[in-house]
């Protein structure tokens, strides 16, 4: 899929690379948009991938002042656990909490989401109504830009091929500021946005003193909708001001007809998820639905690998990794994903290879202590990380780990092709939330499809897991 895959230590490395590549590099950091397009073959002139994934320092989420940073490395679950983020920009944390399911958002960076550059990409709607800048760093030097100055049309930026975005800045909410971000999708996860709103007000009592409207998928860009922001300035929320404000927002977008939805069933709901968004804001219940214990998949670690000590070109130098334990090293596998170096390399069949675009969840491994999709991990990353698959599953002394035993208990294998996936999502639920509810459940096989709809025996078996290990820990205690 590619010629050259480096790994780089230090951000000068990676810009020094990017200017001597040029547009035959690409940066990749998650990669959860570009695998998939270089799997279809739709960057052909794509030769070079560098990884920033192990860069120090870039995967931090801070305050100065009044304004709100993010380094280029933080994932959209290090978004959805931050408190900073969740008191002082909850549209953000509510649009990356939406975005895929557990094991994408494990690796899936905010900046990676911004520069793929789709009007349907969740994180860049709060952001704009947000008023965030990104900054761009070359081997020249950096520029700072607002938001709505980075986009020139669909899945097109201002960024030259030799610039690697730095950071993402934005003011925080203010004691007198509140904003909620919603989706519209046509299931409730692994969906890509039909529409998308975030709203952002600033009030004084019942008073709104500013607004921001922001839409995604209803134009070739995100867009506001400065009509609807200016009628709103001084007036009260009553049901007769949403109801004209919610018109005018609509009369700024410009959707079409594809394969999600008819262009007249987007404008229909741009003025609903208006009328929603502010009704919600009216009545202070924006933080209503945002799960207050989130199930992550990320382990202790998050998901961190360890920093290698030098710059590798891995075409050149065989993947040195443990798997279940065990010390691999394995030639060859350098231009493959991860999940096909567990298959075909590391001989790890279990494994399992369904869609091949981070839709299913059959090929769910722990990647450095983090629920991942092996489909949307290159191989490399494989290099010096610690990795778990389902063979590694069991616990000591042949004695199944309590989701496997609780799965055979509760027969909830049909015909066994997602069941790994589903093992390997549930052991890392009952790390995390040892006595998960249904809605941890269900939000932690976001990203596992189930092709026999046995999922009333899977949900019966999480919950019987969760039973089996607490009962074997009250064994151990009493020794």
């Amino acid at each position: 899929m590619w010629k050259h895959y480096y790994t780089v230590t230090r951000l000068d490395e990676a810009l020094q690379l990017l200017a001597e590549h040029g547009a035959k590099a690409r940066l990749i950091a998650g990669g959860t948009d570009l695998l998939i397009e270089l799997e279809r073959r739709l960057r052909p002139e794509v030769e070079t991938l560098i990884d920033i994934s192990r860069l120090p320092n870039l995967d931090s989420i801070q305050r100065y002042g009044a304004e709100i940073r993010l380094g280029p490395l933080v994932t959209h679950n290090q978004v959805v656990a931050s408190p900073l983020i969740v008191e002082a920009a909850l549209p953000l944390a509510q649009a990356a909490w939406e975005v895929g399911a557990p094991q994408i958002r494990n690796r899936a960076t905010i900046a990676g989401n911004l520069i793929t550059a789709s009007p349907a990409n969740d994180t860049i709607t709060p952001l704009w109504a947000l008023g965030a800048s990104v900054t761009l760093t070359s081997v020249q030097g950096e520029r700072s830009l607002p938001l709505h100055q980075f986009y020139t049309g669909v899945r097109r930026t201002v960024m030259r091929p030799d610039e690697m975005l730095t950071a993402i800045h934005f003011p925080a909410l203010g004691a007198d500021e509140r904003g909620i971000f919603i989706k519209l999708g046509l299931r409730r996860t692994q969906a890509i946005s039909v529409v998308n709103i975030a709203v952002v007000l600033r009030m004084e009592g019942e008073r709104v003193q500013q607004a921001r409207i922001a839409f995604g998928c209803v134009a070739p860009t995100v867009i506001s909708a400065p009509q609807a922001e200016a009628y709103l300035v001084g007036k009260t929320l009553s049901d007769a001001v949403i109801e004209e404000a919610a018109q005018l927002a609509a009369a700024a977008t410009r959707p079409i007809d594809d394969v999600r939805s008819s262009a007249a069933y987007r404008l229909a709901m741009a003025a609903m998820l208006t009328k929603r968004a502010l009704r919600a804001l009216r009545s202070g219940e924006e933080r209503k639905t945002y799960p207050s214990a989130p199930a992550m998949l990320w382990g202790e670690n998050r998901g961190r690998g360890a920093p290698l000590p030098a710059l590798i070109e891995h075409s050149t130098q065989p993947i040195q990794t443990t798997i279940n334990g065990k010390p691999y090293t394995l030639t060859g596998g350098a231009h493959k994903t991860l999940l096909r170096l567990l298959r075909e390399d590391a001989k790890l069949t279990g494994t399992k290879e369904g869609c091949s675009e981070g839709e299913c969840g059959a090929c769910t491994v722990f990647l450095d202590g983090a629920a991942v999709m092996a489909c949307m991990v290159p191989a490399p990353r494989a290099h010096g990380a610690q990795i778990v698959t389902i063979e590694g599953l069991a616990e000591g002394a042949g004695q199944l780990h309590p989701i496997q035993q609780a799965f055979v208990e509760m027969n909830a294998v049909q015909c066994g092709y997602c069941t790994p996936g589903f093992l390997m999502s549930g052991a890392k639920l009952l790390e995390e939330h040892p006595l998960p509810d249904e809605t941890q459940i269900a939000d932690s096989i976001a990203g596992n499809l189930c092709r026999c709809t046995g999922y009333y025996s899977i949900v019966a078996a999480f919950k019987r897991a969760a039973e089996l290990q607490a009962a074997r820990q009250q064994l151990a205690i009493e020794g």
